[in-house]
């Protein structure tokens, strides 16, 4: 399948870091679920406890863009945050996967 110029083949480097339109994408869903935390009035402890991790720092690692929400707990963070879990899922998918979520959900954002 022959890419578009616009498109890259995979989304990390070969050192396995993220590349950096991936990381830039990760910090805005970070700062997407900071704003849900807060709105949620939790400190990154409280949520932490919610989700039954022993550290916040995953928390905080998954709010700077370091780390993202693992698909099989997104159900659990949504219902911490007081969110519907399909939406809150649709809308990690445009960061996370922005092509996946174009093919089965149209544009994104």
């Amino acid at each position: 399948m022959k890419l578009e110029k616009n498109q890259e083949a995979s989304v990390r480097e070969p050192s396995g870091k993220a590349v950096p339109e991936t990381r830039a994408l990760r910090k805005e869903a970070g700062n997407w679920l900071k704003a849900r935390r807060t709105q949620a009035g939790l400190s990154q402890v409280d949520l932490a406890a919610r989700l039954g991790l022993k550290y916040y720092t995953f928390v905080s690692q998954v709010e700077n863009g370091f780390s993202r929400v693992p698909t099989e707990t997104m159900e659990a963070w949504a219902l911490a945050l007081k969110l519907e879990p399909a939406d809150f899922a649709k809308h990690l998918l445009v960061y996370y996967e922005p092509e996946l979520h174009r093919l089965l959900f149209g544009a994104s954002k």
